[in-house]
């Protein structure tokens, strides 16, 4: 991904807490020169040997996991607020631009079943069932609903490469800076709101 020096960001625990927040992603693999996506949960962990890892399934149904050929390079990518910024918010001239936050992975493929499959269909259960009122649990499933599993291809992706633009208005000087953050913050768009948010916490590091 190209990402401009200004915009990197290269503080990895800020970026490992961003894809646990984001975690619903797009994997992106190639077959025969065509590239095949799939919008698909893929939640962030480490491997026996303690290396950081994307764990996630797809369906059998979808095309995509026929090139799942372990150790292929695949690429992943989460997003986060965006938004529109105004040129006519500056006190100088200057063309309209977007502020946003994305994060690419790569990373090394290979599938996974048996009890590594069931763990990781558990782990993602009881992250997005703890705030339900009456959390479901994979273990009080029957045997006939848990023989859907025989549906699903399981994957790791041991991640080789980690890319993030946090773009947010960091060459703007101050006075610009904070009337971007305030016409954001008066929008009715909850992207926009929360991309003034990242612009204020971005410019306390400073």
């Amino acid at each position: 991904m190209y990402i401009p020096k200004i915009y990197e960001n290269t503080n990895m625990n800020e970026v490992k807490h961003f894809i646990q927040e984001n975690s619903f992603g797009i994997l992106i693999t190639q077959q025969n020169g065509k590239s095949l996506a799939t919008h698909i949960p893929l939640e962030l962990s480490t491997n026996k040997t303690g290396k950081d890892i994307l764990v996630g399934h797809i369906s059998k149904a979808n095309p995509q996991w026929h090139n799942f050929k372990n150790g292929g390079e695949v690429l992943a990518i989460f997003n986060g607020p965006h938004s529109y910024v105004s040129s006519s918010w500056y006190d100088f001239e200057e063309v309209p631009t977007w502020n946003y936050i994305a994060v690419h992975i790569y990373g090394a493929i290979k599938t996974i079943e048996g009890d590594a499959l069931y763990k990781s269909l558990k782990n993602l259960m009881e992250k997005y069932e703890k705030p339900s009122k009456n959390p479901a649990k994979i273990e009080d499933m029957s045997d006939k609903t848990m023989r859907q599993i025989n549906g699903i291809i399981g994957f790791e992706i041991e991640i080789t490469d980690i890319q993030a633009a946090y773009k947010l208005s960091q060459n703007r000087d101050a006075k610009n800076h904070q009337v971007i953050v305030d016409e954001l913050e008066n929008t009715n768009d909850s992207g926009s709101k929360a991309i003034a948010q990242q612009m204020k916490k971005e410019r306390k590091k400073r």
